[in-house]
């Protein structure tokens, strides 16, 4: 089956959704799969998102390309056909703007490198040498964006990969994406248009749980850590990265205002604290796998992303802190198990 959008004649994606349907019954999902066509039909709402029909009409301009090599286990997301022509070449590269900004990547499609505003690879090199190897498990991405790392992960040797993240542009820029993977490739990389409050509870049928850039915006961290937690299988691993302070267990930022132009940061714990907070929603084997100050190499405005970034958020005579004076973005990533 393929979903529509509302108003539209032709279906938002081609690709078919068996797929998702036949696995998330398979692999213990059952009890999302009765919530998801629901689910699907209000993160793809034209009357909520405005914006949503252009976006459809672009997907269906895009072409269709067989044959194409795969490229999902290197830093970039490369799909590539030697034989493609320059008028093609420039149509494919016109429509995949008329998506932007695109902010994870980066990705090559047919010899159009989309340089996004992060270095997603440079998160990932960051955290693959240091976690469960991903060959045969079942992976959830929280806040996936436009699935960069889903595809990394489906490269990392994953059986099945969802990412979940209710921005309805970055669900297009999926489809985009897998448009050109196709189904052969594809079939077990999924995403779908929701927050994690729409999984439920007690889910518990992923090996692998990725949450990251998504803790500091939630008002309840804990909360957040128990969702994360019902996910997985007991012994399960979460892979969690969050922006961190330096300090003790106790030692937490609640921003009265904006952080680095941010209005909606709540949390920033030191790693001791988030540890702390691990253990206490009943995580074992805690560990912090790395932890790095971002650079405006990592996150910058580019041709694909031409608001302001990082740069534009640093106060412009000391870096180190942020343009509202509290201290410049710093992430550390986690590996946590659940216990049971």
């Amino acid at each position: 089956m393929a979903f529509r959008l509302a108003s539209l004649e032709q279906p938002i994606t081609t690709l078919d959704q068996a797929a998702l349907y036949q696995q998330m019954a398979s692999y213990g999902a059952a009890p999302w799969l009765a919530l998801l066509p629901q689910q699907m039909a209000q993160g793809l709402d034209t009357q909520r998102h405005a914006d949503l029909k252009g976006w459809a009409r672009v997907l269906h301009k895009l072409p269709t390309i067989t044959d194409a090599q795969i490229q999902l286990d290197q830093e970039t997301v490369r799909i590539f056909h030697p034989d493609i022509d320059a008028g093609t070449r420039a149509k494919i590269a016109g429509l995949l703007k008329q998506l932007m900004p695109w902010r994870k990547g980066p990705f090559e499609v047919h010899q159009t490198l989309i340089d996004t505003e992060w270095r997603s690879d440079w998160k990932w090199q960051r955290l693959a040498p240091h976690i469960q190897p991903l060959q045969g498990r079942k992976v959830l991405d929280v806040g996936c964006g436009n699935g960069y790392h889903c595809w990394r992960m489906a490269g990392a040797g994953a059986q099945w990969v969802v990412g979940i993240d209710p921005s309805p542009r970055f669900y297009m820029q999926f489809q985009a994406i897998r448009h050109f993977i196709g189904d052969a490739d594809a079939y077990r990389v999924h995403h779908i248009p929701v927050g994690l409050e729409a999984l439920p509870p007690e889910l518990a049928c992923f090996d692998t749980c990725f949450s990251m850039g998504v803790l500091y915006h939630r008002p309840s961290p804990i909360d957040h850590l128990w969702q994360l937690k019902g996910t997985l299988r007991p012994g399960g691993e979460l892979i969690l990265e969050t922006l961190v302070i330096d300090g003790d267990e106790n030692q937490v930022l609640v921003p009265e205002g904006r952080y680095a132009k941010m209005p909606n940061v709540w949390f920033l714990p030191s790693v001791a604290a988030l540890s702390l907070w691990l253990r206490k929603c009943g995580f074992t084997q805690v560990r912090c796998l790395d932890v790095s100050t971002t650079s405006v190499q990592e996150q910058r405005a580019t041709e694909w992303m031409t608001y302001q970034s990082l740069q534009d958020f640093l106060d412009p005579a000391d870096t180190s802190r942020t343009c509202e004076g509290l201290p410049a973005p710093k992430r550390a990533i986690f590996s946590a198990i659940r216990a049971s």
